[in-house]
């Protein structure tokens, strides 16, 4: 089944540089988990970059055998749901789906688009309703609203967003594109400010002094050891965020 989604910049880019967003996530602090469930790869693809750069944990499959399987072994906080799929309707993964887990909540996909076909999918169950061709951003801000009512996630206002890098204050948190990354205490203070001023350049000073709390006397070689491994572990295997500016000191911007 064919259909045609807006592929803009904004679909996948995630929040501006160095915007501070609302960031669901559990109650106990973990990602949240989203099934998506659709017979176009391209699709569920899409779908899950969006997800993982939401700070989520995605989960795919194409077809209602596979939903049900990944369901019960995955046990999603949210379900997005064709309801044409190859070898059953998603009304039927919805009806076992909720066999087990009568709670999570479920958008569902569908290029019907027809009053009747909307009142069915509403009546048999589901949470909400998108048609396709749909907007990716339409689609996300459904999810958020399903996942706040459901009670499956919490609310953290504390997140900083460069690019893929994002950075939780509350948790401690650290992910470039949708990966953990393990930080010392200094490491994840340097890369705060960084983040906290993206695309400007600050000095060595200015870092010593915010980070180590101490004015500039001849410790560059500290700000310059903590650059080097900051590099390491936030751009190895990826486009480079953190730039020398020769003379000057250091910038933070999103790579590419």
């Amino acid at each position: 089944m064919a259909s045609r989604i807006p592929l803009t910049s904004g679909s996948v880019a995630g929040p501006a540089a160095g915007q501070i967003r609302e960031t669901l996530r559990r109650p106990d602090g973990a990602p949240l988990r989203i099934l998506v469930v659709d017979d176009e790869a391209d699709l569920t693809e899409l779908l899950s970059v969006v997800l993982r750069y939401e700070g989520w944990e995605p989960a795919r499959a194409a077809d209602g055998a596979e939903a049900l399987r990944c369901a019960r072994r995955f046990r999603p906080d949210a379900m997005v749901l064709d309801i044409m799929l190859p070898d059953m309707d998603g009304l039927e993964v919805l009806r076992q789906v909720r066999e087990e887990q009568p709670d999570v909540p479920v958008l569902f996909l569908t290029a019907r688009d027809g009053v009747d076909d909307r009142v069915g999918g509403l009546t048999a169950g589901a949470d909400d309703y998108v048609t396709k061709p749909f907007n990716i951003d339409e689609v996300m801000a459904r999810l958020r609203g399903l996942l706040r009512r459901s009670g499956a996630a919490a609310r953290s206002e504390s997140v900083l967003v460069v690019g893929d890098l994002a950075l939780d204050e509350d948790s401690r948190e650290v992910h470039r594109a949708g990966v953990p990354v393990r930080l010392t205490g200094t490491e994840f203070e340097l890369l705060r400010y960084l983040m906290r001023n993206p695309r400007k350049v600050i000095s060595k000073s200015q870092i010593l002094e915010r980070v180590w709390s101490y004015d500039f006397g001849g410790q560059g070689n500290v700000v310059e050891s903590y650059i080097s491994y900051l590099r390491r572990k936030i751009d190895r295997g990826h486009d480079p965020m953190i730039h020398t500016v020769r003379g000057v000191g250091y910038m933070l911007k999103p790579a590419g």
